[in-house]
Formats: structure tokens, sequence, C-alpha cells
């Protein structure tokens, strides 16, 4: 019997240097949030926006400013030859509050409708992403853990220990509260505005103050208490074969 090379599927699938699970969730959360790059590419265009329509209070400047910084950062990418995935998610995310500003246009709505509905897409995703987390979490098997399935080459395998369900769930969860906080404070300031019980500039000065203050700082936040409840464990990372055997 030969060893298998480098590139085979087991060796792929246990990276050296990472033998628990705390530094294979580490790992990977690291690599789908980018990096601090990537934190800052999801969040400038947005934050553009939010300002130059806070300061300006023109819909269509507030765009094609977010806009504009978003294919400067997608330039630069293209230029470096490295992963565009954090920028396109941005230019995804301005389109989708274009569609929802364009939508409140054609059916007659002011400017300030139609900057309440920029914001509307945000509120929806949150909710829809912790109604999602928090499902796997109920069901027993929290997202986090398939995370860890990757790196063992059994999507499943991780499922059958307990103790690293738990830790999969209490990470999952934390994942979930910053979307669950951003609804909880952003839906009813929304509402409010659109229904007129609330100042629809007020409103749309609230969400815009806090689409910042609830974004990346509060993701931080609860990134923070996973490096933190990840640093208190070594959970070893079982193979698939020591799982199924």
């Amino acid at each position: 019997m030969t060893a298998p090379d480098d590139d085979s599927p087991a060796t792929a699938a246990r990276p050296v240097g990472e033998e628990t699970v705390e530094e294979v969730v580490r790992g990977q959360l690291a690599k789908a949030l980018g990096g601090r790059r990537g934190m800052a590419e999801a969040a400038v265009p947005t934050i553009l926006f939010t300002v130059t329509w806070l300061t300006l209070r023109d819909l269509d400047t507030a765009l094609v400013v977010s806009i504009g910084a978003a294919l400067v950062l997608l330039a630069v990418r293209l230029f470096q030859r490295s992963t565009v995935q954090f920028v396109v998610n941005a230019l995804f995310g301005i389109a989708i509050g274009w569609y929802f500003v364009h939508r409140s246009a054609a059916s007659g709505g002011s400017a300030e409708d139609q900057a309440l509905a920029y914001f509307l897409p945000g509120i929806l995703y949150n909710g829809g992403y912790a109604v999602v987390l928090a499902l796997t979490c109920l069901i027993g098997w929290p997202l986090v853990g398939f995370m860890v399935g990757s790196i063992t080459g059994d999507a499943t395998a991780w499922h059958g220990d307990r103790q690293v369900v738990r830790l999969c769930s209490r990470l999952t969860w934390l994942l979930v509260l910053p979307c669950a906080v951003r609804v909880a404070v952003q839906a009813p300031i929304w509402l409010a505005g659109s229904s007129g019980s609330l100042d629809p500039d007020a409103a749309v000065a609230a969400l815009g103050v806090l689409k910042i203050v609830l974004g990346w700082p509060l993701q931080l936040a609860a990134l923070g208490s996973m490096v933190w409840l990840l640093s208190r464990n070594r959970t070893p990372v079982a193979s698939a074969d020591a799982a199924t055997g």
C-alpha cells in the first residue's frame, strides 16, 4: 500500500496544525469574513451611502457614491488578482437596496420613503438569517458544525460528538445575536417612519446611524465573544474514520 500524496482528499481534509475544533472554526471564520480587508470592503459602501444621504439629502448622489466606492474596491482587487467575493457582496447589497428604492419611487413614494426603502432589505436579511441560524440550533444541527465537517472530510460525522455539537450550538447562537439585535432595534423605527407615526427624516437619520453602530462594531463584538469561547476549550477534531469507527 502506498502513502497518500499531499493532494489527496484525506490529506486535504486535515490541514497541518489544526487539531482542535476551536482552531478549525477560527480558521473558517477568518476565511468567511475575509479578514480586516474583507470586512472593510463590505462596510465602506454602506457607510458612504448613509453619510452622504445624511449630509446632502440626495438619494441619487448617495447611491452613486456608494456604488462608485464599491467599483473602485473591485478594480483594486482585480488589479491585484485577489478574491472579489466581499466587494461583490457589497455591490449585491447595494443592487437590492436600489431595487427597493426603485419600487418605492415607481409607487409614488417621496424621497424619504425611498430612503427608508433602502434600509428594508438589510432588516429582512438579518431577520431571515437569524431565523435560519436559530432553527439549525433548535433542531440540533448548528450551522457552525458544518464548518467542522468541511475540515474532517465528513459533513455530518461531527454530529456524533455531543461535546462538539454543544460547542457549535453556542457559537451559532453568537452569530444569531447581532442579527436579532439589529432587527429588534431597527424594525420598529422603520415601521414608525413608514406609517408616519415618526417623522420620516428622523427615521432615516436614526436608521442610518444604527446601520453603522449596529453593523461591524456589533459583529466584531460577537466575534470577540466567539474567540473568547473558542480559547477556553480544546475539543479534538475527530476524523471521519474515527467518528464512524
